[in-house]
Formats: structure tokens, C-alpha cells, sequence
């Protein structure tokens, strides 16, 4: 941490060895089956929103869990919408977090249109 600020980096050696490759699968499963696409979101631009179905709340809240180990610098926003709506999770950080999400997330877990 420097002038209270994380450094974006990430860590996967802070998940557990066992959870790694079921925490790779959520996060494939996940955002493969996001609601439309991520919209550019946060304080300057430094982040994402997504969209995703009520029923995967918890898995969610697992994954971010788990992500809040590897990547400590990311903040996680969860918009809980009335009458069983949508979930919207937004992710954001300092400056450079919204290019770390689309090489290290987007990238590695939407399919190419």
C-alpha cells in the first residue's frame, strides 16, 4: 500500500490450491453467463458493471470472496434489485483497474462476439 492506495496486483497463491480450479470454473460460468455487456463504470472510468440473474447471488458472493484474496485492490459494489431483479456487481479501483478487468476477466472468461 502506498499513500493509501493498493497496488493492482494480483495474487493467486492467496486462494487455497484446492478452491483455485473450482474458482477459475464459477468465474468461467459466471460472466460466460452475464446479463448484455459489461458497461464501463466508477469514479473516473476505472471499472466495470455487470449483470447477472438473482438466483447466482451466491455464487457470486463465493467468487468475490475469493477474488477479494488475489486482488485486494478491487472494490466490489453488489446493487440487489427489488421484486427478485437482476443483480448488478460493479468493480472498480485506482487508476488502471479497468484495463487489468479487460485483460485478466474479460478477456479470459466472455466469449468473442
Amino acid at each position: 500500500m502506498r499513500n493509501g492506495t493498493v497496488a493492482i496486483a494480483c495474487d493467486p497463491e492467496a486462494i487455497p490450491r484446492e478452491e483455485r480450479a473450482s474458482h477459475a470454473a464459477l468465474a468461467r460460468r459466471l460472466f460466460e453467463g452475464q446479463l448484455g455487456a459489461p458497461v464501463p463504470s466508477g469514479a473516473a472510468g476505472e471499472g466495470y458493471q455487470f449483470e447477472f440473474e438473482a438466483v447466482l447471488f451466491e455464487d457470486l458472493a463465493r467468487w468475490i470472496a475469493n477474488e477479494r484474496r488475489c486482488c485486494p485492490f478491487l472494490r466490489f459494489t453488489l446493487d440487489l434489485r427489488p421484486a427478485g431483479g437482476s443483480i448488478g456487481l460493479t468493480m472498480t479501483g485506482p487508476e488502471g483497474t479497468r484495463a487489468f478487468i479487460e485483460a485478466e476477466m474479460l478477456g479470459n472468461y466472455q466469449e468473442e462476439n
